[in-house]
């Protein structure tokens, strides 16, 4: 071949490369990696969720999610499972660093996986469903005493759950749920069904043994080291992972994810509520001051958002509004204590019940609660005792302040006429003659016209 020919058809070649690479995905031979620490809640979900879509979108070749979970809300991470299970990219759940765990919600992740790996030192298990509130909405799963299991082997799971029929429904809705999900990726569902009706737990090397996990790795190179070559069924189809040498992308939660999981924070979210209340409180006791209405309408918002995706107490919730009018109230009705008291018992209780503490990360301490009620009472019977002092006092300036003042008779006059009230002359009016000089009090004022009458404590006197 000529050379003129042969150096065209290698700029061709060179050319066709460049609009190959330049087409292909961003993250095609990526890993993402999503990182998990604390609750499963609607903040998380919402990190994760946006994660493996942005990573879908960019045709990722991996999803891994590093977890370490004490467990969750039920409707939290239902919506993770059910967007692992819609992945068209493989997603490996990974229990990491040594000492995490994934208990409770953490489990049914794990089982949701493609992959289920897990770092020396850590455990899994504990998935009883436990019913924070007695309400229908959301419910956490955790375990009250997670127990771990003598020997590795699988026993048969207990045929009955222990409890009211309300928790028998939600451990036999729980148990067929991760039965499913074991099923579906070939792992050890009597185990599974043992994690939910008897709260065992398992280490990573006993996981490994029992088929409950698919590997153990000492850190996120040798996750990807081992997952090399791994054949993967996903829709009917066979995937073979590439790992080897493979771009690892780390996606950070980004503001929205840091913003939700700060108010949802049970302790933010009361903290949160209280302070709408008490803004909207003074905004109505002080008309036109605004600032704190503005204020509080957002807290107040912003923690009733956070409130209604947990599972909250109604009782608890009335009982503290009812300590709050209760010690408002003493200020207007003194009565010796008895309402100021009696708010504070309706406001500690409230609190208390306003979320049970069984699941870790998902209750109110009573570090804050005491505190908070503390001010609260201070803040009802001194703050707003000063405020009724100070209304019960005569007006000082303004319009209503010349209601009642002293003035002086500047000329004779049958009905209208002129007078010296306050060093300044007004437009006067009086139902009798007055003489000049007369002494007179202001009893109402018409804009610029003062109805008077006779000052009869002068006139006596």
């Amino acid at each position: 071949m000529p050379r003129p020919f042969r150096i065209l058809s290698h700029l061709i070649l060179l050319v066709a490369c460049l609009m190959l690479t330049l087409a292909a995905p961003a993250g095609a031979s990526s890993v993402r990696v999503l990182t998990v620490q604390g609750a499963i809640s609607p903040a998380s979900a919402d990190y994760l969720l946006r994660g493996i879509d942005k990573a879908i979108d960019d045709q990722a070749h991996l999803i891994v999610i590093e977890m370490d979970t004490p467990g969750g809300l039920d409707s939290s991470m239902r919506d993770i499972i059910k967007a692992i299970l819609a992945s068209k990219v493989p997603v490996a759940t990974y229990v990491s660093p040594k000492g995490a765990r994934a208990a409770s919600a953490g489990t049914y992740i794990l089982y949701a996986s493609h992959i289920a790996a897990m770092a020396p030192a850590t455990n899994l298990g504990a998935a009883t469903p436990v019913e924070l509130a007695p309400t229908d909405g959301d419910k956490p799963t955790a375990s009250d005493k997670p127990t771990q299991s003598d020997k590795p082997e699988a026993a048969k799971p207990a045929d009955t759950p222990t409890g009211d029929p309300k928790m028998r429904k939600a451990v036999h809705d729980a148990a067929a749920y991760i039965r499913g999900l074991a099923e579906l990726r070939g792992r050890n569902a009597e185990w599974a069904e043992r994690a939910v009706r008897e709260a065992v737990s398992l280490s990573a090397s006993e996981a490994l043994e029992l088929k409950v996990i698919d590997i153990v790795a000492t850190d996120l190179d040798d996750l990807l080291k081992q997952l090399n070559g791994r054949v993967i069924k996903m829709d009917g189809q066979t995937v073979t992972l590439n790992t080897a040498q493979i771009e690892i992308e780390r996606v950070e939660p980004d503001w929205r994810s840091r913003l939700l999981a700060v108010i949802g924070d049970p302790s933010i979210a009361y903290i949160l509520m209280l302070l709408g209340i008490y803004g909207l409180i003074y905004e109505f006791s002080n008309p036109g001051m605004l600032f704190p209405g503005v204020v509080g309408g957002i807290c107040l918002l912003l923690g009733l958002f956070a409130l209604q995706v947990m599972p909250i107490s109604y009782a608890g919730l009335a009982l503290m509004l009812l300590g709050i009018v209760l010690m408002i109230s003493e200020a207007f009705v003194p009565s010796f204590g008895a309402l100021g008291l009696g708010g504070v018992a309706a406001f500690i209780i409230g609190s208390v019940m306003l979320i049970d503490t069984d699941l870790p990360g998902y209750g109110i301490p009573w570090m804050l609660i005491v505190p908070v009620a503390a001010a609260t009472a201070l803040f009802s019977f001194f703050v707003a005792g000063m405020a009724i002092q100070a209304r019960a006092r005569p007006v000082m300036t303004g319009a209503e302040e010349m209601i009642g003042a002293p003035g002086e008779i500047l000329a004779d006059m049958e009905h209208e006429g002129w007078a010296r009230v306050h060093g300044e002359q007004w437009r006067v009016r009086s139902k009798a003659p007055l003489a000049r000089g007369s002494r007179v009090r202001v009893r109402a004022r018409h804009d610029l016209i003062l109805d008077v009458e006779p000052d009869k404590e002068i006139d006596h006197v």
